[in-house]
Formats: structure tokens, sequence, C-alpha cells
């Protein structure tokens, strides 16, 4: 005659427990694991401490700004900037950097889109971009402000930089972070405009938050 066993509950309740510490042994390792490898790359971080990246504005050329219609504005501006990398042990990864012109607060241009580029240790690069507006809206204090300003004989251009950029060390690569650049241009402002080209080239250093 066969034999049939039948665990009693109590039987059953025992097994359950030896399971349940099985995945909490497991759960308490992964998490241990997992912890200590956020620490190891926060204590990277705070040793290298990475800089913000360095811009300074090397040139930048207006060829128009007029208006046409009512407050309706066409702009031509053309600028170099350059980007370093002031770190020694981190690199910099660039994404959709848009650049754009202001005047009086007002935006004069639309945005014009940098390629992205990685920037080694220590790197530096030259950014050209060619920004134009046509038939943009100003207010109707533009052309009074342009033409007190070609009076006074100097002109103040605001030329900013937004996008993102993400740091690498070694083989890791961080999360996006937020990037701010603003620099000014203060330019020449003579009665030969439009004639000619109102020109800065004072190698001016902006402002940058990240």
């Amino acid at each position: 005659m066969s034999q049939v066993h039948i665990e009693s509950p109590k039987h059953c309740a025992k097994k359950g427990l030896n399971v349940d510490k099985l995945y909490k042994k497991l759960f308490f390792a992964f998490s241990a694991f997992f912890t200590s490898i956020l620490s190891l790359i926060l204590i990277i971080w705070l040793i290298l401490r990475p800089a913000k990246p360095e811009f300074s504005l090397k040139e930048a050329d207006i060829y128009q700004l007029n208006l046409s219609g009512l407050n309706l504005l066409n702009s031509s501006i053309q600028l170099t900037l350059l980007s370093k990398n002031p770190n020694e042990k981190v690199g910099i990864y660039y994404d959709e950097l848009q650049v754009y012109a202001a005047y009086k607060g007002q935006q004069i241009t639309v945005g014009s889109t940098l390629p992205p580029f990685y920037q080694g240790h220590q790197d530096s690069n030259l950014l050209t971009a060619s920004l134009i507006g046509t038939g943009l809206p100003v207010a109707s204090s533009f052309g009074y402000e342009v033409g007190r300003d070609q009076t006074t004989g100097k002109l103040v251009l605001i030329l900013k930089v937004n996008g993102s950029l993400r740091w690498k060390v070694g083989t890791w690569v961080s999360g996006r972070y937020r990037l701010n650049v603003n620099c000014v241009a203060v330019m020449g402002f003579g009665p030969s405009f439009p004639t000619g080209p109102l020109s800065s080239r004072q190698g001016t250093q902006c402002s940058t938050t990240v």
C-alpha cells in the first residue's frame, strides 16, 4: 500500500518563511551593490569637481538691422565664440545648442542651431553662427532706441547660447544639465551704417551658468 504524505499548514508556513528570507537577502544584496556603485560615482565626482565651461566672444558683426513695414525687423549677424573646457579629467558633450541675439531685451534673430560636439580635457573650440531675422515683430520703440544709440555712437548687443551638456568621466556619462551663456558685444555705431557692418572684436568673457 502506497503512503500519502500530507504536510500540515505549519510545514507550509515554514517553507514560505524560507522563501521570504531568500528574497530579502537578494534584495539587500542588490541594494548594497547599487548603493556602492552610486557612492563610488559620487566620490569620483567630488574628487574631480568638474568646472563649468568657459565662453568668450571673439567677433560679432552686424550686417543688417532695419525696420520694414510696421515694426517688423530684418537683421543679419555673424558671430564667433570660443568655447573652452577647463577640466583636466572631465570631458564635455554639448547638445542642442541654440544661439540668438537680443537688443534692449528683445530677441532680434531666430535661433540658430549649432551641431552637437564633444570637448576633451582642456580643449578649445571655435563656434561660428549666422543669425538671421526676417520680418520679426518688435516693440514700437525699437526704431527710436536704435536711432538714439546711433547718435551716442555705441550699440550694445546681447548674444545668448542656450542648450544642455553632459559630463564624461572615463566611460561614465552624466545626465543632461541646462547650459546658459550670455555674451555682451559693444559696437561702435556711426552714421555710416548700414553701408558698412558694425563690428566687435574685443574678446570679451561671457557669463556661463550650468
